[in-house]
């Protein structure tokens, strides 16, 4: 018989990714997506594999009917990667803020849990739970300290998932993801900018690309990755916590260089430091070690910086060119 999952953010970067995965798989793939949702700009990530899926709108405030949705799918795996993210790391939406990334966290457990103990529980972390000022890399032992709504919830979020496998025996765990990039990226995010206007320099649709500090660095990886990373952790005996990241570091520039160097053009002739962009204060690198992920679960991955970067560049061309036709 085949394994039933349910993913929450199926409609995200994530989600997409995790959702084409476990078809592959040949799982049955359930998702929850918010009762007011954009079909044109919020399902274009899955619109290829819409019609395998089980979509079902969900009240996130409302227990009840979530609790009864969870029971009657009764699923073996559950993905939990919805949060509210866009205005979550400061404190001007704190309160919706809190109940996206805490609240809905609670029921969906709680729920998951109720409707089957032997199901296996994935939450997604993120390196926001740490310091913005990190010295050392981040393993599963370094002290949390979240300086956001959205990394105070997702920590208060790790130890109610904590609690549950402790007090219950329940295989929930931890995945706390660094930062992931792809093609399917919001265009909000640097990257997924960069990406897309080097595509259309590079066919003539724009002159140039307005950049802050290109000399901020991060710990980025791919997010298909990161999505084969989450299945693995639920294909476990027992829940754990598990850092995700590259453990290597890089620069906005080095990207820069790079992608445009892909489509034979030299960046320096095209990118422009705009001082309004640049951040007051650009926090430390977070940096992940990855270790025990990759030790214990033979976690290893197919995307190195430069294959990100042709994939992200190539997938714009590609769009871009179909529109121009």
């Amino acid at each position: 018989m085949s394994k039933i999952a349910i993913i929450t953010g199926i409609t995200g970067q994530d989600g997409s990714y995790l959702a084409e995965l476990l078809l592959k798989k040949k799982y049955i793939v359930h998702g929850f997506i918010r009762k007011k949702i954009n079909n044109k700009k919020n399902l274009w990530r899955i619109h290829k594999i819409i019609k395998k899926l089980k979509l079902h709108k969900v009240d996130i405030s409302n227990l009840n009917s979530i609790s009864k949705l969870i029971k009657k799918i009764k699923p073996n795996e559950f993905y939990h990667l919805a949060a509210q993210a866009y205005d979550g790391h400061s404190f001007n939406n704190e309160f919706y803020t809190f109940d996206v990334n805490l609240n809905f966290t609670h029921k969906i457990i709680s729920s998951v849990f109720k409707a089957n103990k032997k199901a296996k529980f994935f939450f997604a972390g993120s390196s926001e739970m740490y310091s913005k000022d990190m010295v050392k890399k981040i393993d599963e032992t370094t002290n949390f300290n979240p300086k956001s709504a959205y990394g105070i919830a997702k920590v208060a979020s790790h130890f109610l998932i904590k609690n549950y496998r402790e007090t219950f025996n329940f295989n929930a765990s931890t995945g706390i993801l660094f930062n992931h990039e792809s093609p399917r990226k919001d265009e909000n995010f640097v990257l997924r900018k960069i990406s897309k206007s080097v595509a259309k320099i590079k066919l003539g649709l724009q002159k140039n690309l307005l950049l802050g500090n290109i000399k901020s660095k991060r710990d980025w990886g791919h997010a298909k990755d990161y999505v084969h990373a989450m299945w693995l952790i639920n294909q476990q005996k027992k829940g754990s916590d598990y850092i995700i990241g590259s453990g290597q570091m890089n620069s906005v520039e080095t990207f820069v260089k790079k992608a445009f160097k892909h489509v034979k053009l030299d960046y320096k002739k095209y990118v422009i430091i705009d001082k309004k962009l640049i951040r007051k204060k650009d926090s430390k690198a977070r940096l992940a070690n990855p270790t025990k992920i990759q030790k214990k679960l033979g976690w290893r991955r197919k995307y190195n910086f430069n294959s990100l970067i042709v994939d992200m560049v190539e997938n714009d061309l590609e769009i871009l060119k179909k529109r121009k036709n």
